[in-house]
């Protein structure tokens, strides 16, 4: 019986395999693994395991996928920087579900320690994936194409032509044909039985894009990431004469590197509204047609103020820092004297806007009043806004338009404790009515205030009056600072540049060998190869050789050929058969 060969390189292998577990202990036998079970990994080639496994395109694949459905409970659940009144909402309504909810921080998810660790190993994934394909890649686009195979025939794509030209000058035109079709070109040493071969190769930019997508997707996370970390936004709502600083606003949320103090000391003066309706009868009727603000902005203390008009999707910049308009409404202006006849209010007080119609709520809080007899007493007002008053199907007060045309200003009074001295902030736009008594009319009912422009009335027990002088506007303004947000953009493009070159760029390789057919013609073969599956790459075989037969046919019956050496290469570029150069037969 035949022995069976060892290879030996197999046995170095096998020994390079175990080299890393080191030397046995002395005294101790080494340990073997027994028949059927794997042996033990020493630490270092463990932890390159891990790594294979991490860079692997697999892992990177089912990250993205995972970081996709971990992005659903943030589109589900409201979340504590953009809804923080949602939040509470929801903790309210849901007291055994939202604690739980809430130690998981699903009310947190983009800033959460399970999403940004998916987030995390996403990136190193890529990169460890992509870096060394690029490497790769890069040392394969410096490369020559390959050497000419021995057998063209065996290739998928063949084709054989006889020419009636010396083997030399179809040689010579086969290199010319392939630049022409942006191949990369390397001439081959004549083989046995050929004058020579040439290597052709094109391509290698369809794995440029697939790298170059990657690679753009590394930096869409890094815009992304950079964004989270140090991005903020703010809110401030500033009533048509008003200023506002970009170091107070009403409402700030940022990353975990961005804090309040980073938002730049501009100043911002409104100076009007321009707001447009649609008033035809339409089915666009009462949609925003005109919507900007007039402003007064100074990018710091010290510097010249500029007029900017900010629209929409026309925000002004003070710097890095975006100031876009978010929103309008009307600020009714209300008058409150108290019982002693004393101005305890008077200014512009926006009333938010709940439809599309403009239907607006507001309150005024008065905090140091006294009635009649001299007593202190705290006021609040709550009540609606209607710029075009009209009453509804059920005889309800509604608005019928969302621009100033019959105003209409109605609100109920409250008296006692409005809690503004307990320490705890309050939302300006709302009254706690918790600790408070709403004042009755003389027939025991809530007492109602319907006021149109210009009018006033007396509150009972002698709390005063309350005047509605008139109407302004007011805007709402978005502070904004994403940093990241040109890099993403960029990215963006190349990524979608990439994805059409890796989908579109065909990887092929052809070759053309020219042999001598003994009677001053040559012989030439076409053969191409391509990876995966090319459906053109028969036809771009077809076109290198008829490229080399049009390279190869005189213009005109007088006219010098391509490699033509004198009368004598002239005289021998004729088939025996009288055939002109570059006819013959072709064969697949």
């Amino acid at each position: 019986m035949a022995r069976d060969r060892i290879d030996p390189t197999h046995l170095e292998d096998r020994r390079d395999e175990y080299a890393d577990a080191g030397p046995a202990p002395t005294g101790s036998p080494a340990r073997t693994p027994r028949p059927g079970q794997a042996a033990p990994l020493a630490p270092a080639e463990f932890l390159r395991y891990c790594w294979r496994q991490l860079t692997s395109m697999r892992t990177a694949l089912f990250l993205l996928l995972l970081l996709a459905v971990a992005a659903v409970p943030g589109s589900t659940f409201p979340q504590e920087n953009n809804d923080p009144a949602g939040v509470a909402t929801y903790l309210s309504e849901h007291p055994d579900l939202g604690p739980w909810l809430e130690r998981l921080q699903v009310f947190h998810v983009y800033s959460s320690v399970w999403f940004s660790a998916i987030y995390l190993l996403l990136f190193i994934s890529l990169v460890g994936c992509v870096l060394p394909r690029a490497k790769v890649h890069l040392a394969g686009m410096r490369a020559r194409p390959p050497r000419t195979p021995a057998r063209l025939e065996r290739l998928p794509e063949h084709r054989r032509a006889e020419l009636a030209v010396p083997a030399a000058d179809a040689l010579a035109a086969a290199r010319t044909v392939l630049r022409r079709r942006r191949f990369r070109v390397e001439p081959q040493a004549a083989a046995a039985g050929d004058v020579g071969s040439v290597s052709a190769e094109k391509g290698h930019h369809r794995e440029t894009g697939n790298l170059l997508f990657h690679l753009s997707l590394i930096g869409i996370l890094a815009a992304v990431a950079v964004g989270s970390v140090f991005s903020y936004s703010g809110q401030r709502l500033v009533t048509v004469g008003s200023t506002m600083v970009g170091t107070t606003l009403d409402t700030f949320s940022g990353g975990a590197f961005a804090s309040q103090t980073q938002v730049p000391p501009f100043r911002l003066a409104l100076q009007g509204m321009d707001v447009a309706f649609e008033a035809q009868q339409t089915s666009q009727f009462g949609q925003p047609r005109q919507f900007a603000a007039n402003v007064q902005l100074t990018d710091a203390p010290g510097d010249a103020p500029r007029a900017e008009r900010i629209a929409v999707n026309h925000p002004a910049m003070v710097g890095s820092t975006q100031i876009s308009l978010s929103g309008n409404g009307y600020a009714p202006v209300i008058v409150v004297r108290d019982g002693q006849g004393t101005v305890v209010a008077d200014s512009p007080v926006p009333f938010l806007p709940q439809s599309g119609n403009y239907d607006s709520t507001g309150v005024v809080k008065v905090p140091d009043a006294v009635d009649a007899a001299g007593d202190p007493v705290q006021i609040g007002l709550r009540g609606v806004f209607l710029p075009t008053v009209t009453l509804n199907a059920e005889g309800l007060p509604v608005s019928a338009f969302p621009d100033l045309g019959n105003p209409l200003l109605a609100m109920n009074v409250f008296t006692g404790d409005l809690g503004l001295d307990d320490g705890v902030a309050q939302n300006v736009y709302e009254l706690d009515t918790a600790g408070l008594q709403q004042v009755l009319d003389e027939q025991g009912r809530p007492f109602a205030v319907q006021l149109e422009p210009g009018q006033s009335v007396q509150l009972p027990d002698g709390l005063g009056s309350i005047t509605f002088e008139g109407v302004e506007r007011f805007a709402s303004f978005d502070v904004r600072y994403t940093p990241g947000q040109t890099v993403a953009l960029v990215s963006s493009l190349l990524a979608a540049l990439g994805l059409i070159l890796s989908l579109f760029l065909p990887r092929r390789r052809v070759w053309v060998r020219v042999r001598e057919d003994g009677v001053g013609g040559s012989v030439v073969e076409v053969a191409g190869l391509a990876r995966g599956n090319d459906a053109g790459l028969g036809e771009e075989v077809d076109r290198v050789l008829a490229g080399l037969r049009e390279a190869l046919t005189p213009a005109s019956p007088g006219a010098p050929r391509m490699g033509d050496h004198g009368g004598e290469a002239a005289g021998a570029s004729g088939g025996t058969d009288g055939s002109t150069a570059g006819t013959g037969r072709t064969t697949r």
